[in-house]
């Protein structure tokens, strides 16, 4: 049985979603692109976590330990902001 739903009308004054955070919503399946991790070039200057707007580059006593693909979005700024003479990160297409 189809449950109505309220016009915008009916909705009580004041009306207020549920706040969360991202921790709550794994956004990695949106990803078109996936950034990939050297650890063998990688040398922990920790770049790509100070911009990745995900917090999706997974840090442990001040080293990279990979990326968080739940929430990596493959923006691509890592990849883009790891210095050139070390591109830890690549983009690669996304395979599902």
């Amino acid at each position: 049985m189809k449950q109505e739903k309220k016009g915008w009308r009916e909705l009580p004054i004041g009306l207020a979603w549920k706040s969360g955070t991202s921790k709550e919503f794994e956004t990695g399946d949106w990803r078109s692109d996936k950034p990939i991790w050297d650890a063998q070039k990688c040398t922990h200057c920790l770049i790509c976590w100070i911009y990745c707007p995900d917090s999706a580059i997974i840090v442990k006593e001040g080293k990279v330990q990979g990326i968080d693909y739940k929430y990596c979005k493959g923006c691509g700024i890592c990849a883009e902001e790891c210095p050139p003479k070390i591109k830890a990160i690549t983009m690669v297409r996304e395979e599902k």
